[in-house]
């Protein structure tokens, strides 16, 4: 992983627009500026990392400060690194400093993403959903399933 930088921007959003595709199309909510504008009008590049592998542009993730911890946003991985333990790998680097400060982690996934196993896995519960969001929390040191 390296430090975002602004020009990393219209990357991530093109990531952004290939990988959410999918679940905004079976939600009814997929439409093609909006995806990459919301990425566009959130981009912190002051705490997003891009994700390398071999050397190549395959993801990022943003880890932002909340009130009370941390939020989990915008962690895209390309498809053709996915499924490879790439995510898992990155998610326990994250979470490792989380715990080290006891922070508690938020995030949200749309409603019948796989990644809420992901989540699930790293020790994530759902503290509310709606149609199309699910809204998970991680306490400080929860660990992963089966560890």
């Amino acid at each position: 992983m390296r430090p975002a930088e602004p020009a990393d921007v219209e990357a991530i959003a093109e990531l952004r627009a290939m990988v959410m595709r999918p679940d905004l199309e079976r939600l009814g909510r997929f439409d093609e500026h909006r995806v990459r504008q919301r990425l566009r009008d959130s981009f912190s590049p002051r705490h997003t990392s891009v994700i390398l592998a071999g050397g190549a542009f395959a993801g990022c993730v943003t880890l932002r400060p909340a009130e009370d911890g941390q939020w989990l946003e915008h962690f895209y991985l390309a498809p053709g690194v996915q499924g490879r333990g790439l995510g898992s790998a990155v998610l326990r680097t994250l979470l490792d400093r989380t715990d080290a400060d006891g922070l508690l982690v938020r995030l949200n996934v749309l409603q019948g993403s796989a990644a809420r196993q992901l989540y699930e896995r790293h020790g994530f519960t759902v503290e509310a959903q709606d149609p199309i969001d699910i809204y998970m929390v991680r306490l400080p040191g929860a660990g992963a399933l089966g560890t």
